[in-house]
């Protein structure tokens, strides 16, 4: 769910002006001044503004710094009697403190040195080199490799909501539209890092926001920042011709952008603000995809809780992401993350991907010889994106060759295959980029060190000019070395050694004992306790070249490898491709490799409208009990038949875990995956609905009951006959008969109701519900099978057809290890209940007894509270007309019970 974060300000106040000539402001230093300009500019950023071996912040931002990061708050003299606050960090350690604050929100400033020497105004001239907020973040230390992170916009266009996002770091760039209030479930989809909204999306997100996000909801509050659009900037022409201009092409339909405004100006606001943070230097982006909502299963984040399809609900336990990822790239990872958020519902596309695992789940050599090769592969998306971008370091190129060198082996094994043709078809496209490792492989060391500029980075003989200057440096370094041996040799000082250090240069140091042996043209330059250190003409000019030669070798290095890295880019769009193609064989190999070794079935995917499955196993379960452990059901369910399936059991016999599992096995079928079973017919489902679990919104005056109902009307209000619908004992929240009650009725809407109709799995501990599969044609009884012993059950986790007749709830607190006093009693107080019940139940009986609810089914106590349900019209009746009604009905009959 997404957190409002609301946009940090970091800002300054400036020093106030005296008369009109503005005295004080002339008084300024010249490196306050020049710290002013910047920050006028970038006044919503927090500014780092580099002074030799620091960052430095002062105001505002310097009270920031210090708080997030926990450093020294003093204060600087900035001209003019006045003194600003000052934080700062080393220069070195940026990386380290940059995540926590872009982790905390901010926009962060990085103003660097771009001289030595002081500019007309006294001081070193500095520029603004880039801007890193959470959605543009491109340097690899601060990225999560199995996840995206999105820079998102959302802009609202004639009642229209588009909505564009990309990973800067590895050009993924998308944009689709939807009507308004469609907006969050998307944007829970994507889970964008930070989000650039216009006026009115901004109000969704904050109505939303203020509905739904409480600290006791179970959601996750590691929201999106949420940074303002000026709307007036917002034109739709002039946004097609920008993304056109980009692009290089004379229409949008390339894109299927050409009917679509919303989203076109969405894409352009993230364009915009990644040309504004990188200083106008985009991330290579080719080409811009087409959502089509209509061609993926929507999956709600609640839904991807309840099932557990990401993430654990247990800490550290397995999800059904972790079962299936068996990838071999961070590129594939990402690839099948965003699989399982958006299952396919094009059939031919769902055909490719399942032609594609089964060929590689048929061919075990194929398998392996492809994993082994995809080990070797770098992250190839973000590795060209910094090479695009000039931030990329040696390292970076040479592991970018390591991928390149694995591609001809990738492309063997393919050719090789039985299967060659089928995935042929779903892996074409992949170049071999032979001219790219041929470069890196001439120039780049072989493990080279981690920034350019030592000398070191570069291979002898791919450069004629440093490898002269290089040459010339060993030369003078090697005439130091013969001084040593020469002055030891002519003067006797055997303990004599050459130095060097950053203040004095080259010396040559000679021990306090041996002054006396010292010639007469050594220069003392530096006293020691134990010793002195000596300068001489011939070491002067020695060190002269071979500083010297470490400049011009250090200047060269930079701009021969930034030529290498151009040349490299001007490869991106094919080698983007590839990164493609590799991460989709990925995913393909990962599912095959996971469904050999777990023994799974290809499921037949059409679209009908039946969910059959046979012995069919829930995988996460499995893998935590380990292989064999795990008993098989199977299901069956369709429109026209056993639409809806009514499971009735005790508690933690296996209802929840038998309907999340036919939930579950539909998202795999519709990935391309295998699925844990004997057989599996699976109708295409457009969309999943859950209402699992218990939660409280205290925050928010939500009960648990307010929260089941909330989440049970919007079920019924967006599913629709495509759907399947997962309701795990709905009216729990509430006292028994209204609970009972509304169980029964919202059953009932379901299988009435001719525009919704869409297959359920209803479990409920409530054992009248079963009498529902007597009136309602669709509604068929399931039970969970359990052994009796005397007082004692045992369960055996097998569905069987026919409902419960009792929850067993007794036997349960017994297993569940209550004290056998407390069990005892229980099981008294249950028979006196039921005793009780079934008296008042008969005609006999006028008035109930004062410790049992009003009955409002008894035919033969014809209160206000049967005639005014008799009279409603529940036919017409809107999901929260139920609700309201129940309500009313709940307060009348407490007023009939007091009377």
């Amino acid at each position: 769910m997404i957190a409002m974060t609301a946009t940090p300000r970091s800002t300054y106040k400036p020093l106030p002006r005296i008369g009109k000539s503005g005295q004080a402001q002339r008084r300024l230093s010249p490196g306050r001044r020049q710290y002013l300009r910047f920050k006028a500019k970038y006044s919503d950023a927090l500014l780092l503004f580099r002074m030799g071996d620091f960052y430095e912040c002062f105001d505002e931002d310097a009270r920031t710094l210090a708080r997030l990061l926990d450093v020294a708050l003093t204060t600087r003299d900035i001209g003019g009697g006045a003194k600003s606050p000052l934080a700062g960090i080393p220069y070195h350690a940026l990386d380290n403190y940059i995540g926590r604050l872009i982790g905390a929100g901010l926009k962060v400033a990085i103003a660097e040195q771009i001289g030595d020497k002081p500019g007309p105004e006294g001081v070193v001239e500095r520029s603004v080199v880039r801007v890193v907020t959470p959605g543009t973040v491109l340097d690899d230390g601060l990225l999560e490799q199995q996840k995206h992170n999105y820079l998102a916009a959302s802009v609202i266009h004639n009642d229209i909501a588009g909505l564009a996002w990309i990973d800067a770091s590895t050009s993924e760039f998308a944009a689709t539209e939807m009507p308004c209030h469609m907006l969050m479930g998307e944007l829970e989809r994507l889970n964008p890092a930070e989000i650039l909204t216009d006026a009115r999306s901004r109000g969704i997100i904050r109505d939303y926001t203020d509905e739904n996000m409480h600290p006791n909801t179970g959601q996750p509050l590691d929201g999106a920042v949420i940074r303002d659009v000026d709307d007036s900037t917002l034109d739709s022409e002039l946004a097609a011709e920008t993304l056109m201009r980009h692009f290089g092409t004379n229409g949008l339909d390339l894109f299927e952008m050409e009917e679509c405004p919303a989203a076109v100006m969405a894409a352009v606001t993230v364009l915009d603000y990644l040309a504004e943070t990188q200083m106008g230097r985009l991330p290579f982006i080719s080409t811009l995809r087409r959502h089509r909502r209509d061609k993926h299963m929507h999956i709600s984040t609640s839904v991807l809780r309840d099932l557990e399809v990401l993430e654990s609900t247990v800490p550290g336990g397995p999800s059904l992401l972790s079962v299936l990822d068996r990838t071999k790239t961070p590129m594939g990872a990402r690839l099948l993350r965003t699989w399982l958020t958006a299952p396919l519902l094009e059939l031919n596309e769902l055909s490719m991907r399942q032609l594609a695992v089964a060929g590689l789940h048929a061919d075990s050599f194929l398998r392996s010889a492809l994993a082994e090769a995809l080990s070797k592969i770098p992250d190839l998306p973000r590795v060209v994106n910094r090479i695009a971008l000039r931030t990329a370091g040696p390292r970076d190129l040479r592991s970018l060759w390591s991928g390149i060198e694995a591609l001809p082996r990738v492309r063997s094994s393919l050719e090789e295959t039985d299967h060659r043709e089928v995935l042929s078809r779903l892996f074409s496209g992949m170049g071999l980029h032979t001219e790219v490792r041929e470069l890196i492989d001439r120039a780049i060391v072989e493990d080279p060190p981690g920034r350019v500029g030592d000398g070191e980075t570069l291979k002898t003989g791919f450069d004629a000019e440093l490898d002269e200057i290089r040459s010339t440096a060993k030369d003078a370094r090697a005439g130091i070395a013969s001084i040593e041996h020469r002055v030891k040799e002519s003067s006797g000082i055997k303990s004599l050694k050459v130095g060097y250090n950053r203040v004095f240069g080259y010396y040559i140091e000679v021990s306090r004992s041996n002054l006396h042996l010292v010639p007469s043209e050594f220069q003392r330059r530096q006293t020691l306790t134990n010793a002195e250190r000596f300068i001489t003409p011939e070491l002067k000019e020695l060190e002269s070249r071979v500083l010297l030669a470490a400049d011009r070798i250090a200047y060269l290095e930079q701009e021969i490898f930034r030529r290498i890295c151009d040349q490299i880019a001007v490869h991106a769009s094919s080698m983007m491709r590839t990164a493609s193609i590799l991460a989709l064989m990925d995913v393909c190999v990962s599912l095959a490799i996971v469904a050999e070794e777990c023994e799974w079935t290809l499921p037949f995917v059409d679209e009908g409208d039946s969910l059959d499955i046979e012995e069919g196993r829930h995988p996460v379960v499995e893998a935590a009990l380990g292989p064999g452990k795990f008993v098989p059901n199977s299901l069956f369910t369709s429109n026209s038949k056993s639409q809806l399936l009514i499971i009735t059991g005790p508690n933690m016999s296996g209802k929840s875990t038998y309907i999340r599992q036919s939930a579950i096995l539909v998202i795999m079928a519709q990935i391309g995956s295998f699925v844990p079973a004997k057989e599996a017919r699976i109708g295409l489902i457009d969309r999943i609905f859950t209402r699992i679990g218990i939660t409280d919104e205290i925050a928010a005056g939500r009960s648990t009951f307010m929260v089941e109902m909330v989440e049970t009307a919007s079920i019924l209000n967006q599913a629709t006959p495509r759907s399947l619908a997962i309701l795990d004992e709905i009216g729990r929240g509430t006292s028994t008969y209204d609970g009972l009650a509304i169980a029964k009725s919202v059953a009932e809407f379901i299988h009435e109701s001719p525009s919704l109709g869409c297959k359920t799995l209803f479990a409920t501990h409530y054992h009248e519900m079963t009498i529902l599969a007597d009136t309602l044609p669709r509604a068929d009884n399931l039970r969970v099978a359990v052994a009796e012993q005397g007082d004692r059950i045992s369960f055996l986790y097998r569905i069987v057809p026919g409902g419960a007749d009792r929850s067993y709830g007794v036997h349960v607190a017994r297993l569940a290890g209550m004290p056998n006093p407390v069990v005892e009693r229980a099981r008294s107080l249950l028979s006196e209940l039921e005793s009780a019940h079934l008296e008042y139940a008969t005609p006999s009986r006028i008035e109930p007894p004062d410790h049992l609810q009003l009955d409002l089914f008894q035919p033969n106590n014809p209160s206000e509270t049967l005639k005014y349900l008799a009279e409603a019209d529940t036919d017409n009746m809107s999901p929260i007309e139920a609700l309201n009604m129940l309500y009313k009905l709940q307060n009348t009959a407490r007023k009939e019970l007091e009377a």
